[in-house]
C-alpha cells in the first residue's frame, strides 16, 4: 500500500467545479432577458392633442369643458361661469349640457397633480353620456 503525501501538487479532489452552475445561471439570465422584452404593459392611452395657440374660429361649436384641479375637485364650465360638481353628478351634468349642445366635444383639463382615478371617473361619465369624443388636455 502506498501512502499519499499531503499537499501534493496534482491533487484536485477537494475542489468544486463551478462551470456547470455558471452555465445554468447564464442560460437562466438569457431566458429572463428574452421573455421580459416581450411583456407589454397595459395602461390607459389618453387622447392628448398637440399644443395649439391659435384661437378657435368664430363659427365653431362650443365645447363642454371639465376641469380637474390639483386637489381632485371637478369644475364644470357653464354659461354662468365655473361650478364645482361632485363625481356622482358629472354624468347628469354632461348629459344636460349635451342636450343643449348636441355636437359639443367634452374637453377634460386635468392638472398634472390630480389623481388618475378622478380623470378616469370623469372620462367614463362622459362616455356614458354618449359624448362624441373626449379629449384630455393636461394643465399645470
Amino acid at each position: 500500500m502506498s501512502r499519499r503525501k499531503k499537499g501534493r501538487a496534482g491533487d484536485d479532489t477537494n475542489e468544486i467545479d463551478l462551470t456547470p452552475m455558471l452555465d445554468v445561471v447564464f442560460i437562466m439570465l438569457i431566458f429572463f432577458i428574452v421573455t421580459a422584452s416581450f411583456v407589454k404593459e397595459i395602461g390607459i392611452n389618453p387622447n392628448v392633442p398637440e399644443p395649439n395657440n391659435n384661437p378657435p374660429p368664430e363659427n365653431a361649436e362650443p365645447n363642454i369643458l371639465v376641469r380637474i384641479s390639483a386637489d381632485n375637485q371637478i369644475w364644470l364650465m357653464e354659461k354662468e361661469g365655473e361650478r364645482r360638481v361632485d363625481t356622482r353628478a358629472i354624468r347628469s351634468n354632461i348629459e344636460r349640457l349635451r342636450a343643449e349642445l348636441p355636437k359639443a366635444t367634452v374637453i377634460i383639463q386635468a392638472s398634472l397633480e390630480a389623481h388618475t382615478g378622478t380623470y378616469v371617473a370623469v372620462a367614463d361619465a362622459a362616455r356614458q353620456a354618449n359624448a362624441p369624443s373626449v379629449v384630455l388636455v393636461p394643465s399645470k
